[in-house]
């Protein structure tokens, strides 16, 4: 029941992603698999056959890639978390944290395979 717990948990935050540009989607999907794996099959074959979280879990688990439209997205979403502080006048220590986070973050996703 833990398992299954943290599943939903990791499904919860996974589609407020999907809504919230700063939230990731996928890991928390990713987790949300591991999870369901090991507490519910059936939980974890709605996730895995679900249209639109299985196909990127897919991706990951056979490729260890990331579809081009979600790219582009996670750079729009990488930009915009540093734009905003920037034009907001936030302070400049919080900027030189941001900087190696996010190009760190987007190396990640710019060095991932685009898919099969």
């Amino acid at each position: 029941m833990i398992w299954t717990g943290l599943g939903w948990g990791a499904v919860g935050l996974g589609s407020l992603g999907v809504v919230l540009p700063l939230l990731p989607t996928v890991p928390f999907l990713l987790l949300a698999a591991f999870c369901f794996a090991r507490g519910s099959e059936r939980f974890h074959h709605w996730l895995m056959t679900h249209p639109r979280f299985g196909p990127p879990i897919h991706d990951w688990q056979a490729h260890g890639a990331i579809r081009k439209p979600a790219k582009r997205l996670a750079v729009g979403a990488i930009l915009a978390s540093f734009l905003i502080p920037l034009v907001l006048g936030v302070s400049g220590w919080v900027l030189a944290v941001q900087i190696p986070v996010l190009a760190c973050v987007l190396a990640f996703i710019l060095t991932r395979p685009s898919g099969p």
